[in-house]
């Protein structure tokens, strides 16, 4: 019984022994292995591990094997022309290096990210200082991100850190910048519309010189081709009166008479002082040339006493009627 102490103790110290010698890397960490404060060796694969017992002779470190992410807010960052941008962007980063990494910030994942974001921060004053202020809102933003990442990979390098992407969440004006971004882009529409008006009213003036002159030329065309129509119309009409003045001259000089005493005398407007043996009446008079119609006159005739302007009787038809066509 006096031995069951002395084997129990054994027995922890030895328990105490395996435990401190053996340490597990999980798929997510890297191990670092120090002897008295140097680096031994540097353990990435994951399984279990041995090393020497006690923690003052080797000490292990872990560093996470993940790609983790730094977040960068509300930097104020100025382009070519002097106007500047509100920026939010992150930085996707993993370490790769545990030597480097302990060895330059003593493996402390706090001052690795303030380091970065130093670095994150002057990489992007320096992209958008090269940039114009119009850059920044366009497609050139990717070339942006590409041209981040690659100023700030060879500076992670030196930490152990592999920078796997960077990218910029926001890109906004401050709020005095904004007021008069607005109003020179309120310009500047303003200057396009008023050319877009120019050019349309151009446009319409010509349209409308086109259409007028189509329009003239149309017109004379068609008067030019009217007027050939109507003078072919009036040389087949002439054409048919020579062809039946020829087949009956007497015929065709009553029908000419009659259609002149049916203009002449209609109408109650004008007076015709005539000689009654005149051509006009050729028709109206008998074989003795006394007049044909002796009763045609009216209250309002010309007396037979009275003289014509050759100083004949005057006709014996209406006082009051049209004049012949000249």
């Amino acid at each position: 019984m006096s031995r069951l102490p002395f084997v129990v103790g054994v027995l922890v110290v030895i328990l105490l022994l395996v435990y401190s010698s053996v340490f597990i890397v999980t798929p997510t960490q890297q191990a670092i292995v120090m002897r008295f404060g140097q680096i031994t060796r540097v353990e990435s694969k994951p399984g279990l591990y041995f090393k020497i017992p006690t923690r003052f002779i080797d000490t292990v470190q872990f560093v996470d094997s993940r790609i983790l992410r730094l977040d960068i807010d509300n930097l104020r960052v100025q382009v070519d022309d002097g106007r500047r941008y509100v920026v939010d962007a992150f930085v996707a980063f993993r370490i790769t290096d545990p030597r480097k990494f302990r060895q330059n910030v003593s493996g402390n994942l706090n001052l690795l990210e303030a380091n970065l974001r130093t670095r994150l921060d002057a990489s992007l004053r320096s992209v958008y200082g090269q940039r114009s202020f119009e850059d920044a809102l366009s497609e050139e933003r990717l070339q942006m991100m590409l041209e981040v990442r690659d100023q700030l990979r060879p500076q992670a390098d030196v930490l152990g850190v592999q920078v796997v992407d960077v990218r910029i969440l926001r890109t906004d004006l401050l709020q005095e910048v904004s007021a008069q971004t607005f109003e020179r882009m309120k310009a500047e529409r303003l200057a396009e519309a008023a050319q877009i008006r120019a050019r349309g009213t151009q446009a319409s003036i010509r349209i409308k010189a086109e259409a007028d002159r189509e329009a003239t030329v149309t017109v004379a065309e068609a008067q030019r081709d009217a007027d050939i129509l109507r003078g072919e119309g009036d040389a087949e009409r002439n054409r048919i009166f020579a062809e039946a003045y020829q087949k009956d001259p007497d015929f065709f000089q009553f029908y000419r008479s009659m259609k002149a005493y049916e203009t002449g005398l209609t109408g109650q407007s004008t007076t015709m002082v005539l000689s009654p043996d005149s051509e006009f009446f050729k028709y109206f008079n008998d074989a003795s040339g006394l007049l044909a119609a002796s009763n045609a006159a009216g209250s309002n005739a010309i007396p037979p006493a009275g003289t014509g302007a050759a100083g004949a009787p005057a006709q014996p038809g209406p006082a009051h009627g049209p004049a012949p066509n000249q």
